[in-house]
């Protein structure tokens, strides 16, 4: 078996690049047809995501030595084929490509399905990207009324518990390391009830977009939108499926005096929210508890409203220091995660093995028995013309016993002359069980 994994992603190219080879739909399926019409692969798994576009190939006819001819013209036609797909230069693509092979490319894929290769260390999306991935290339081939390869897929199916082992043995994946999340964390930790909040958020940027996501997976079901342009407003709310109120920047104390949590992020260079403002907000909310995060720079929101009773008041250097601490920690689980993904690799390549000795071992038997038959037939035959019976039992034996030793003798040679010391004791310790 040799599986090449080949690839580009956001440490080899730019964004440019990465979106030239984008594997679209169309492109996709297209994909799947020139490999399997051109036999460069018994099965692949494409996956393709804005950060990475990779490939990842099984073909058990291919030597796995990677500097085995036959191997290198393989992995160079992958490589030809890949580049004529997307039309791109040769010599521009092969400095941002990279290839893996066999173990290599299986820690590789399990690494990456953990998030570890992510542009964000032990971001959870890339998991089910690559579960989608798989899908896709499940339903291609059963539309071809195949199947993938065992040994793909029992490679996958592995990597798919390697991940979900890493999240529930590590805490890589339980800190948050961008600002929109560690923002949405901060409320978190003050409020016990998403549902019965009120939000306000300011602005409608990809910052807020963000934060707005992480509020409606967590149940937030009362938010506000205030931002000078009301129709980009109105386009998130749609996009995120959810309604929600949306407010002009004029409007901002209205929304105010109803939020319990208020989050922003414009590129206004004023101040949007003084402390007067909250101060009159917090008269109208009876002083409930009040949680104010400003991830704007320049500010949005006056730093004096912290002084207030009853008021939580963040910058963005705040939320930079919680995001610092939680990838040291995520830095930690990452180590862990390693040793995991170490540990499932071999695991894997060690069924591996006893998969190809059954299989040999299977051949081997089925080879023998078939020469047996052959043999057999031959000595009934020459019975029946007359011949002899003790001399075509000799000649049977002797046939039969040159035959079954060819291989085991080849086998010992090789082992002798590549210094196998440890199968030649092997089959010493055999020979003394018998």
């Amino acid at each position: 078996m040799t599986i090449l994994a080949l690839g580009i992603n956001h440490k080899t190219a730019s964004v440019g690049l990465r979106e030239k080879v984008a594997f679209v739909e169309n492109k996709r399926q297209l994909a799947f047809s020139q490999i399997q019409q051109q036999q460069l692969a018994e099965s692949v798994v494409i996956l393709s995501t804005c950060n990475r576009t990779e490939l990842y190939f099984h073909q058990s006819q291919i030597p796995p030595q990677e500097d085995h001819p036959e191997n290198l013209a393989w992995r160079e036609r992958c490589f030809q084929w890949f580049a004529e797909i997307h039309q791109l230069d040769q010599t521009e693509l092969r400095q941002c490509l990279y290839f893996k092979q066999n173990f290599e490319a299986a820690r590789h894929l399990m690494q990456v399905a953990c998030g570890l290769d992510s542009l964000i260390l032990g971001e959870p999306q890339i998991l089910g990207q690559v579960k989608q991935a798989y899908q896709d290339a499940e339903e291609f081939y059963q539309s071809q009324n195949l199947s993938i390869s065992t040994k793909l897929s029992r490679l996958f199916q592995r990597t798919f518990a390697t991940a979900k082992r890493v999240r529930s043995e590590t805490e890589i994946g339980n800190s948050a390391v961008s600002v929109a999340y560690a923002a949405c964390g901060l409320a978190r930790q003050i409020f016990d009830n998403f549902g019965k909040l009120r939000f306000l958020l300011v602005g409608a940027g990809e910052t807020i977009e963000l934060v707005a996501r992480y509020l409606v997976q967590h149940g937030a079901k009362n938010i506000m939108i205030a931002n000078r342009t009301a129709q980009r407003a109105e386009d998130l709310a749609e996009r995120l499926n959810t309604p929600m109120q949306i407010l002009s920047l004029s409007a901002l104390q209205v929304g105010l005096n109803q939020a319990d949590v208020v989050i922003s992020s414009t590129g206004s260079p004023d101040l949007l929210i003084s402390q007067a403002m909250v101060k009159e907000a917090q008269k109208q909310r009876h002083f409930d508890p009040m949680l104010l995060i400003d991830i704007a720079v320049p500010r949005d929101i006056d730093e004096k409203v912290g002084e207030l009773d009853s008021v939580y008041a963040y910058s963005v250097d705040d939320l930079q220091n919680i995001i610092q601490r939680n990838l040291e920690q995520r830095q930690q689980a990452a180590e862990q995660a390693k040793q995991i993904v170490e540990q499932e690799c071999k695991a894997f390549f060690e069924w591996l093995k006893q998969l190809q000795s059954s299989d040999l071992i299977k051949r081997y038997r089925q080879q023998a028995e078939q020469t047996r038959l052959d043999l057999l037939t031959k000595a009934i035959q020459a019975i029946q013309q007359g011949q002899e019976s003790e001399k075509v039992l000799q000649e049977l034996s002797y046939k039969l016993t040159n035959s079954l030793l060819h291989a085991p003798t080849q086998a010992l040679q090789a082992m002798a002359k590549s210094s196998n010391s440890q199968g030649l004791q092997s089959f010493s310790q055999a020979l003394r069980e018998e």
